[in-house]
């Protein structure tokens, strides 16, 4: 082949290769010419005029996040930073908007979120901003919204991904949860020793009682026994006074014969005249009989006392 034919079709092949080009998928690429804009091409193999027709740039049609710090002050005069996350996503059919009537999109986001948080973190105290970041967050977007819908923005989501007071701050925020938690265990181990002394309380009471309910059943068999006792000595011809004065006796030879086994028991020897049980125990019933005889004047006193208090009561 001749190579004057041969240089013409290089020279077109390489021009014409110089117009095709392709877009990636969820990518959108404008075309100008002549610094007009042409057209959109989509995804896929294109063609444009060589040295007429010039790229002027590519658009991603995919989800993507900005991130934004912001350094604001509470309602209690705490200063937090905020990281704030936007979600975002050009519309197919707005790609013209986005491209031409936005000098530096990101930028101009960034600014509406400063001015969001920045009027809406004030109005709340510290404790307030992590309970209502959800709050804020809807605060953002729908700032966004009202802003940058008309350029072909739309907003997936806007998130509060974390909430930084100064370090003082959180070190006394610290110290309180710190304090509140002892004064809990505090109270938790106070009402525990509470229900320990009154489940002590109700043991002791039931066992006195059970115990004096064992001592009222051991005398009253005792006593039972002391009337069986008498009653088998009366049928053999001797009389209640001898019948229990000799079982005073026979009590107190067992009693000695108990402290026997015992070592180191102390004992108490009582007089070993003839009529020495039979003298005990006529003390013992004129002791008892003295007793009586106290509290039932006592009572008596007790009762003229009251009686008088409530007459003049009644006169008055």
């Amino acid at each position: 082949m001749d190579i004057s034919i041969l240089i013409p079709i290089v020279l077109g092949m390489f021009v014409l290769s110089m117009g095709l080009f392709t877009v990636k998928q969820q990518t959108a690429v404008i075309i100008q010419r002549f610094g007009k804009f042409q057209s959109i091409r989509q995804a896929g193999l294109q063609f444009k005029i060589p040295f007429i027709d010039m790229i002027a740039g590519r658009i991603s049609l995919k989800v993507q996040q900005l991130d934004v710090p912001v350094e604001t002050k509470t309602k209690d005069d705490v200063f937090v930073r905020i990281q704030v996350s936007v979600q975002y996503q050009i519309n197919h059919d707005s790609v013209y908007d986005a491209f031409y009537k936005l000098q530096n999109p990101t930028e101009q986001m960034a600014a509406y979120i400063f001015d969001t948080v920045r009027a809406e973190v004030p109005k709340m105290k510290l404790d307030d901003v992590f309970e209502r970041k959800d709050d804020i967050a809807l605060a953002i977007r729908r700032e966004l919204d009202d802003a940058m819908n008309e350029y072909g923005y739309f907003f997936v989501k806007a998130l509060v991904t974390d909430i930084d007071p100064a370090a003082e701050v959180k070190q006394a925020m610290n110290h309180i949860n710190a304090a509140e938690r002892r004064k809990t265990a505090a109270e938790y181990e106070g009402e525990a020793e509470k229900i320990r002394i009154v489940a002590k309380a109700k043991a002791e009471a039931e066992s006195k009682r059970l115990q004096g309910q064992g001592i009222a059943d051991q005398r009253r068999e005792i006593a039972r026994g002391l009337e069986d006792s008498v009653g088998t000595l009366n049928a053999v011809g001797i009389n209640s006074q001898e019948a229990s004065s000799l079982i005073v006796i026979t009590q107190h030879y067992d009693t000695l014969q108990s402290l026997g086994e015992n070592t180191g028991s102390t004992l108490i020897l009582l007089p070993n005249a003839p009529n020495s049980a039979s003298d005990m125990l006529s003390t013992m019933v004129s002791s008892f009989v003295a007793a009586q005889e106290i509290g039932e004047a006592n009572k008596a006193n007790t009762l003229k006392v009251n009686g008088k208090n409530g007459k003049k009561k009644a006169e008055a």
